[in-house]
C-alpha cells in the first residue's frame, strides 16, 4: 500500500484515494505488522501524518457491498466485508471511507427513464435507505469509538442503486444513531449523469446549495473530480478526464472555488494512462483542474 503515497508524492498531489485490499474479493489477507509500520513510517516522512493538517487519505470500499440488500444473508455479508474495511481504516489512520449506498433490488425502473429530483422517495427506496442505516448502526455498535467516517457516495441512478438524489444520502445519515459518524462524498460524473445541471455558474452554484439544503456542506467530507462521458440525466456511470466530458468548467470550479471545502480532499478517478506526449494523465488533470481554480468564470 504504500506504492500508493510514493506515487502521489511523485505526482505532487497532497492527497490521495486508495483501496486496503482487493475490492472485487470478498476475502483478503489481513495486513502484516511490516506494511502497517512501512505506512505509517511514508506517512510521516510526507507530513501527513498530522491530523491537524486536515485530511490527506481517503479509502474506497469494496465495490461487492450492498447494505441495501433486501437479502438478509447477503446483507450480513456485506456488512461482515465492511467491518474490514473500517478495521483496516483504523489500523492505517485513514479517516475517510467512501462507500457507495447499495442497491434495493426487486423490479428496477426502466431503461432510460430519468431519474425524478423533485418527486416523492419510492417505498421501495426508503425501505433501501432504512436498511442501510440500520446496516451503519450495526457497524457502530460492533466498532465503538473508531474514528474513520464513512462517506456515502452520490451515484448515476443506474439500475436499483440508490443515492443518485441527494434526499437519500441526507435520509440514511438522519436515521442513524451516531450521525457524527457518515459523511458524504460529492462525485461530478456521477452528479451529472444522476440528471443535476452544473453546466454555468449559475446552475452549479444551485446544485450545491441543494445539497447544502439536503445534507450541509459541512458533512461532505470528500469529492471525486471526475468528467462525465454520459449526457447530463444519462445515468451512465463513465468518467472522463477532465475537460473531456459533459460536467463543464463551471461544475469543477464551483467545488475548488468554494470556500467552504477548501480542506476537503478532492480527488480524480480518472484513467490511469499517459497523454500523446507521455506526460500522466493525473499530472494533467491536475494542472487542468487548477487553471479552472484560478480562473474568473462569467455569473450566469
Amino acid at each position: 500500500m504504500v506504492n500508493a503515497l510514493d506515487r502521489a508524492r511523485a505526482l505532487r498531489l497532497d492527497c490521495v484515494q486508495v483501496f486496503t485490499r482487493n475490492q472485487r474479493q470478498w476475502r483478503a489477507p489481513p495486513l502484516r505488522a511490516e506494511d502497517l509500520e512501512a505506512w505509517w513510517s511514508r506517512l510521516s516522512q510526507m507530513g501527513w501524518d498530522d491530523a491537524e493538517d486536515g485530511d490527506r487519505v481517503i479509502s474506497h470500499n469494496s465495490y461487492l457491498v450492498n447494505l441495501a440488500s433486501p437479502d438478509r444473508a447477503a446483507r450480513g455479508r456485506s456488512i461482515t466485508l465492511q467491518r474490514d474495511e473500517m478495521e483496516r481504516c483504523e489500523a492505517l489512520g485513514i479517516p475517510l471511507l467512501v462507500a457507495h449506498p447499495g442497491a434495493r433490488l426487486g423490479k428496477p425502473r426502466l431503461r432510460g427513464q430519468a431519474n425524478d429530483l423533485s418527486g416523492p422517495i419510492s417505498r421501495a427506496e426508503r425501505a433501501g435507505l432504512r436498511r442501510i442505516g440500520a446496516s451503519l448502526d450495526r457497524l457502530h455498535r460492533d466498532l465503538p469509538g473508531y474514528r474513520v467516517v464513512t462517506c456515502l457516495e452520490t451515484t448515476v441512478g443506474s439500475g436499483t442503486n440508490l443515492g443518485y438524489d441527494f434526499r437519500h444520502l441526507a435520509a440514511v445519515r438522519e436515521q442513524v444513531r451516531e450521525p457524527h459518524r457518515v459523511g458524504f462524498c460529492f462525485d461530478t460524473c456521477h452528479v451529472t449523469a444522476a440528471g443535476y445541471d452544473m453546466s454555468t455558474p449559475g446552475a452549479a452554484r444551485e446544485v450545491l446549495e441543494s445539497f447544502d439544503a439536503s445534507c450541509g456542506l459541512e458533512h461532505l467530507r470528500a469529492v471525486h473530480l471526475n468528467d462525465s462521458i454520459g449526457a447530463l440525466g444519462s445515468r451512465l456511470d463513465r468518467h472522463a478526464h477532465i475537460g473531456e466530458g459533459t460536467c463543464g468548467r463551471s461544475c469543477f470550479a464551483a467545488l475548488l472555488g468554494n470556500r467552504a471545502l477548501a480542506r476537503v480532499p478532492m480527488v480524480l478517478e480518472t484513467a490511469k494512462e499517459d497523454d500523446v506526449s507521455g506526460r500522466p494523465m493525473d499530472r494533467v488533470n491536475i494542472t487542468r483542474l487548477r487553471r479552472m481554480a484560478r480562473a474568473r468564470l462569467p455569473s450566469r
